[in-house]
């Protein structure tokens, strides 16, 4: 067998869908995304296209050494998420070839079915994705403007305040997240965490800049509350630290930039000699998801899964959640089938991140 093309597609809203064809007939699905470079992902793409045509595609964990390594200049963002989605491309060709779900592959199944979470910001969106069938929930903080270096009691009290609502519809007996986006400084998510810390979130994400690997560590000192990072860390290198230093519980690695599934499951055995769980973050496609599904199979440290699309309008059978928990895929490769009819109204975007500024002297602030 051997790869005769890839394939790039946008895809609204904001994503980058990826086949990898085979002169075999069978066809590999990736999402190779960062949210906001997709033009420049699909030229990463493209670049790697010359060394993978013409090359058998099952070796995967070859090709990604070749891949990562021949570019001398490593890792980072877009090269890394270029990497990532050819990488679950070409995991589901494998197990397409031999017909069998990729998690058969690295020693699967772990579980028998999958817990995901859902984004709800209101009790309004808690209580309809209730009725949807989700137990646990991620939100972020409460706040009419972006965090100030120094913040107020009173911008304190209104994140307490709208987490406290939110944790009575969710109830004790259900699990609710709170992102911090790392747009906070770490005195104002020291005073926040405290503040917190009665409603029992399930996790604290990125209470500050993930690059501020000591500061989220001094920080996880100080609250028994778990600590969760990894949406901006790429690779095992990137994680190392994070463990050695104890500044998280939780991993979450993105499967569409840390290195896909060949990277991220070295990703959760490293976790797993520290005692860590893995949460993998996913604001993207049904793709991502499925490979998401996969790596849950495959480790015995698994948490959670991040979704916002169950696959409704773009899977020909899309993921369905019962109890909180969605059944593994029995489908070979990663389990899933485009809908290319129902996809049809959703080719192209031109989505770009948001720029936001502070509402008092217009400097940048992070969103």
């Amino acid at each position: 067998m051997r790869i005769t093309r890839l394939e790039t597609i946008l895809v609204k809203p904001r994503w980058l869908f990826l086949k990898v064809h085979t002169d075999a007939g069978i066809v590999g699905l990736g999402e190779p995304i960062v949210e906001g470079r997709a033009e420049t992902c699909i030229a990463a793409v493209k670049e790697l296209e010359d060394y993978l045509v013409g090359k058998d595609p099952r070796p995967v964990a070859h090709h990604w050494q070749a891949m990562y390594r021949h570019a001398f200049y490593r890792g980072g963002p877009v090269l890394t998420s270029a990497i990532s989605g050819i990488d679950m491309a070409l995991w589901d060709i494998k197990g397409k070839a031999l017909g069998v779900p990729v998690y058969e592959l690295l020693g699967g199944p772990t579980r028998s079915r999958v817990r995901v979470y859902a984004h709800a910001r209101s009790p309004e969106a808690i209580r309809r994705r209730k009725e949807e069938g989700f137990t646990a929930f991620k939100t972020g903080p409460s706040k009419d403007r972006p965090a100030r270096i120094v913040e107020n009691p009173a911008f304190v009290r209104k994140v307490a305040d709208g987490f406290a609502a939110l944790r009575e519809v969710v109830g004790d007996d259900a699990d609710i997240g709170i992102d911090f986006h790392g747009a906070i400084s770490p005195q104002t998510a020291k005073l926040l965490i405290k503040a917190l810390e009665p409603y029992q979130p399930m996790f604290i994400e990125e209470p500050v800049a993930c690059q501020n690997v000591d500061a989220m560590a001094e920080i996880a000192r100080g609250t028994h509350l778990p600590i969760a990072t990894g949406e901006r860390i790429f690779t095992k290198w990137g994680f190392r630290e994070i463990l050695e230093k104890g500044a998280a519980t939780i991993l979450q690695p993105d499967l569409c930039h840390a290195g896909g599934i060949t990277e991220t499951r070295l990703i959760a055995g490293m976790a797993e000699a520290y005692y860590a769980a893995i949460a993998p973050h996913n604001p993207l496609g049904p793709i991502s998801l499925a490979a998401g599904l996969q790596l849950a199979a495959s480790i015995p440290n698994f948490l959670c899964q991040e979704q916002v699309n169950l696959g409704d309008g773009y899977l020909k059978t899309p993921f369905r959640v019962v109890d909180g928990y969605v059944d593994l895929p029995r489908g070979p490769g990663l389990g899933i089938e485009l809908d290319e009819d129902a996809m049809a109204d959703k080719l192209g975007h031109e989505w770009t991140n948001p720029e936001t500024y502070d509402v008092f002297d217009g400097s940048v602030v992070d969103w």
